[in-house]
């Protein structure tokens, strides 16, 4: 049996990812990066939101391990930074 709680707060829906599978992105902050890591990622999957941001499997060709990190660490590669 359901029951219902009156006056309860409205569930609040998760954020949506902004990026696809396959897009490719840049990471915004690579503070604690070594200078030689690579500067394109490929999205890999959408993992659950942590913190109030979507996170995302990345992945690098010319690294042999895949990277986690969150929404708000990426910006697409298309995007100039200025």
């Amino acid at each position: 049996m359901i029951r219902f709680q009156q006056n309860a707060r409205p569930r609040t829906d998760t954020p949506a990812h902004l990026f696809a599978v396959g897009q490719t992105v840049r990471m915004k902050s690579r503070t604690g990066l070594v200078q030689k890591t690579a500067e394109l990622f490929q999205i890999q999957s959408k993992l659950p939101v942590k913190d109030g941001s979507p996170q995302y499997r990345i992945r690098n060709d010319q690294e042999s391990h895949e990277r986690v990190t969150t929404e708000d660490n990426l910006e697409a590669a298309d995007n100039q930074a200025t």
